[in-house]
């Protein structure tokens, strides 16, 4: 897709980090923008940002993790601007430890979030741009996380290798009906989001009773290294300038990737 100017972007965990990145660099390049978050204060921020750069912009309360809620996301969009170009399954949360000492309510969050919304997302809104054939192009965030074999969170790490797997078998599937719908994933590395404080957003019903929970000194030393990280990452902003080359393995330093083999 290489026109923007007046097509409509959706965008999830748009309230903050590379998400919000997204959406106002969308606005940048004149698209109408559909923002969607689960944190309502920070999402209303976002649309006053876009709004007040002149952007025609949408917000809409949305938990990923929930058919319904997505299957809504899409109504009010097309209902509003009656079509979608750009689709950014976007919203994510990290949460959980190694794969035996993360609690059921952990891989459930966090596969809920960060799989099955990409999951909702594409069920939801593939059918109306298949339908409108026109150029359109769906981005799904994984993480560099989707690529490597190790990480501090198991139930993460699972999640993000699924989303890559996911966008690859979504790719191939269009390809074999020469939709004019193409598919991204992208991987970053470090970038200075609020990953490391998903907590503030976990439901009431998932949360850990604290006596199933041990968490080790080695645990503590763990996150608070990976909090350092992501304070020192890039930029979100900076990710959307890193997308158009492929960084082959880990790098210690904060890249944003796209699997090559994934067309544009």
């Amino acid at each position: 897709m290489k026109e923007f100017r007046g097509k409509v972007a959706v965008v999830t965990g748009a309230a903050s980090g590379i998400g919000r990145a997204l959406a106002l660099r969308c606005a940048a390049e004149n698209m109408q923008v559909v923002v969607a978050d689960i944190e309502e204060s920070a999402l209303g921020r976002v649309e006053t940002e876009l709004k007040d750069s002149g952007a025609n912009t949408l917000a809409v309360l949305t938990d990923v993790s929930n058919a319904e809620d997505v299957e809504t996301l899409a109504r009010k969009t097309l209902e509003r601007f009656g079509a979608v170009h750009l689709l950014c399954n976007n919203a994510g949360i990290g949460a959980g430890s190694t794969a035996w000492e993360s609690t059921l309510k952990d891989w459930e969050w966090t596969l809920g979030v960060n799989l099955w919304g990409v999951i909702h997302g594409l069920r939801a809104f593939v059918p109306a741009m298949l339908e409108q054939d026109s150029e359109s192009h769906i981005v799904n965030t994984a993480s560099v996380a989707g690529l490597i074999s190790f990480h501090l969170n198991a139930p993460y790490q699972v999640s993000k290798h699924a989303v890559v797997g996911l966008s690859e078998k979504l790719h191939y599937d269009l390809e074999a009906r020469a939709a004019k719908v193409k598919v991204s994933v992208l991987c970053p590395g470090w970038v200075r989001t609020r990953i490391m404080d998903s907590h503030r957003n976990r439901p009431a019903e998932l949360e850990n009773d604290p006596a199933e929970v041990e968490i080790t000194p080695e645990m503590m030393d763990a996150v608070e290294g990976y909090r350092q990280a992501c304070e020192s990452g890039i930029p979100p902003e900076k990710v959307l300038s890193l997308t158009s080359s492929y960084e082959s393995g880990w790098r210690p330093c904060c890249r944003a990737v796209i699997r090559c083999r994934l067309k544009n």
